[in-house]
């Protein structure tokens, strides 16, 4: 606020000041700022920012040349009625509805409980392959019980959610 009333009082008495902190000059009437210290006209910042809108628009068509599909065998893994402490295994079949190679980037599980392990090589189209999943609930993890594992991949939408579901009893 300080270099604002600096710069008008220096406009209005028609001196010149420069207030080196802030970068704020005034001089015969005209302000000048290091914020905006170009000398681009409004069509050329117009011109320019349609370029950077171009480009992106040129990465994004080429990213999403990448993409492929995907689907699964099922959605959700309920394993029914289990004892707390227990190992279940499972797995999603993955397979590349697409056209292009299916990477599976990360798999994330909602819980300590539960593990996952995704396929390390690209599904190539028409393939498939398998996400291993171990739900281990711990001892007091009781009752009703569901958890999510999240696949994300080269495909749009970039993630997709699975489920898992239990009823945990007591040993």
């Amino acid at each position: 606020m300080k270099n604002i009333i600096l710069a008008s009082l220096g406009l209005f008495l028609g001196v010149s000041c420069t207030d080196s902190s802030s970068k704020i000059t005034a001089k015969k009437g005209k302000i000048k700022s290091s914020i905006a210290a170009t000398d681009e006209t409004e069509g050329e910042l117009k011109a320019s920012l349609a370029e950077i809108e171009k480009e992106e628009q040129a990465r994004l068509a080429l990213l999403s040349s990448t993409y492929t599909t995907m689907s699964f065998d099922k959605m959700t893994q309920n394993f029914g009625k289990i004892k707390e402490d227990s190992e279940n295994k499972a797995s999603f079949v993955v397979t590349n509805s697409g056209k292009n190679p299916l990477i599976i980037e990360k798999v994330d599980v909602s819980c300590g409980c539960t593990t996952a392990q995704k396929p390390e090589k690209p599904i190539l189209p028409g393939k498939s392959d398998k996400i291993e999943i171990i739900f281990h609930p711990k001892i007091g993890q009781l009752n009703e019980q569901k958890k999510t594992v999240t696949v994300v991949a080269n495909t749009e939408p970039k993630i997709t959610v699975l489920n898992i579901e239990a009823f945990v009893e007591a040993k």
